[in-house]
């Protein structure tokens, strides 16, 4: 089934509703790394719900997530070849660590590339509190490698933001674990890919690879640390393009300018996985 673009621009969401416990606050902040220094306690504000927890800020990626709607058979997506190509969010007010959570997510754009280069679904979500209290707004841009070529517009894509030609002001290292893809997919985000060897075969890789949004969950750690010494008030907004996939165990090198670009690579095997990185850092912590 091909995609009928007026069709899968009237796609209907329901609306998501579910409660936010400190575990699930502390387990999102570990699978993203956050705890692996046990004795950094800046990091243990994350994860040890006996405290006054903190909330990282690329958290409401995974609130009010609606699922693989991409594998419903009326959206006329090939789910065995989309690939997660941007993501931002937008903190509005500070980020409760547990209380009843609501998202609202919709498609806001869709360009066809063309018979052999694939098409780009734009989505947004707005994440609410029980009280109706707009809390953030998440945005991505997911790339249909099979699904160019059904007659939508050629546009329009956003130009992304440029990076400093100068050298970064901080370079930052962070590891993953083996297994982090495993623990990540427990936040919700179930696609296989990131679990089955035979499904990441059919879609071109070697093997499982770490979601996206694990990966920017690993490069948020690193905004957190280099430019708000673990406050996460102090982030409004972070936004990035990702280039290529990481596989669960390597090293992410985070390169950050002082005006809030960035950019992470695998220096391994001198891949850049994630590029047009920026991130808005609040000249006071918001309360």
């Amino acid at each position: 089934m091909a995609i009928d673009y007026d069709r899968l621009m009237a796609y209907q969401f329901p609306e998501i509703r579910h409660t936010l416990s400190k575990r699930d606050t502390a387990f999102y902040a570990l699978s993203c790394g956050m705890g692996a220094d046990p004795m950094n306690e800046k990091q243990l504000d994350f994860v040890d719900f006996h405290r006054t927890m903190k909330i990282m800020p690329s958290m409401p990626v995974i609130l009010g997530y609606p699922g693989m709607f991409a594998a419903d058979p009326a959206t006329g997506i090939n789910a065995v070849k989309v690939v997660h190509g941007e993501q931002n969010v937008t903190i509005h007010r500070p980020l409760p660590a547990e209380g009843e959570i609501i998202g609202r997510n919709r498609i806001v754009g869709l360009v066809d590339k063309g018979v052999d280069k694939g098409a780009l679904l734009f989505t947004e979500r707005t994440i609410h509190d029980a009280q109706g209290q707009l809390l953030a707004t998440a945005g991505a841009t997911v790339f249909l490698r099979g699904d160019g070529g059904f007659g939508g517009p050629a546009g329009p894509i956003p130009t992304p933001r440029a990076l400093p030609t100068t050298k970064p002001d901080l370079v930052i290292d962070l590891p993953t674990r083996p297994e982090q893809a495993l623990y990540y997919r427990l936040n919700g985000d179930e696609n296989p890919l990131h679990a089955d060897p035979g499904f990441a075969a059919r879609a071109g890789f070697p093997r499982p690879i770490l979601h996206g949004l694990a990966t920017m969950g690993v490069i948020c750690h690193a905004l957190l640390a280099g430019l708000a010494d673990y406050d996460p008030r102090k982030i409004a907004a972070m936004a990035l393009r990702f280039s290529a996939p990481v596989f669960p165990g390597e090293t992410i090198t985070t390169e950050i300018w002082h005006d809030g670009s960035f950019r992470a690579k695998i220096a391994a095997r001198d891949a850049l996985v994630a590029t047009h990185g920026y991130v808005e850092i609040t000249n006071q912590a918001r309360s």
